[in-house]
């Protein structure tokens, strides 16, 4: 049975600080759609309930600019385009810290889920719903939709925006690596200030 908990409940930040630093995974709103999130460490679970594969990467959500610096290098152009864009639907992917490939980051424009990465960290985060389907726009139905135990459900009301715009700036020129609501124009604007 799903323990369901709406996001103007005093403890449910608390709750979902919980149950993630427990090793579960959490279904929460974000500014784009609902996502499945989990402690870096425990990811391996984001992909089973899923059933995406493992060749495929997940993002990690910020509460700030300093915290993804945690985890990735941002070059001079991540950090104008930062700026700029974030907190909002923007992932930058760019050099991961332990130098160990690259990592797409987001600080998104959400209070909720940047409270909950500010109490735990960044979190690794993906989309609530199966892969290669689309994410539905209440919490219960993509919580629903996942394969296996969630420890948490945050009903924070429909979510209906597109998946965040990924662009690659751990090269010279930017690269966007999937399409959403920042377009190439602004990043472009962004990265020439």
């Amino acid at each position: 049975m799903l323990t369901i908990v709406d996001i103007g409940d005093a403890g449910a930040v608390d709750a979902a600080v919980e149950a993630l630093r427990a090793g579960g995974a959490v279904v929460v709103p974000t500014d784009t759609v609902y996502g499945v999130a989990s402690l870096p460490s425990e990811v391996d679970q984001l992909y089973a309930l899923k059933g995406r594969p493992a060749h495929v990467p997940s993002a990690v959500l910020v509460a700030s600019v300093e915290q993804a610096s945690e985890v990735v290098d941002l070059s001079p152009t991540a950090v104008r385009v930062a700026a700029v864009l974030w907190p909002g639907p923007l992932t930058i992917v760019s050099a991961r810290r332990d130098r160990t490939g690259r990592l797409g980051v987001r600080w998104p424009d959400h209070a909720f889920v940047v409270e909950i990465a500010r109490r735990t960290g960044p979190l690794t985060v993906t989309s609530a719903n199966r892969h290669g389907r689309p994410t539905p726009p209440s919490a219960v139905e993509a919580a629903a939709g996942l394969s296996g135990d969630i420890a948490l459900v945050i009903d924070g009301g429909d979510c209906v925006g597109d998946a965040s715009t990924v662009v690659d700036l751990s090269a010279s020129e930017p690269v966007i690596v999937r399409a959403g609501p920042i377009t190439p124009e602004q990043i472009r604007a962004a990265a020439l200030r």
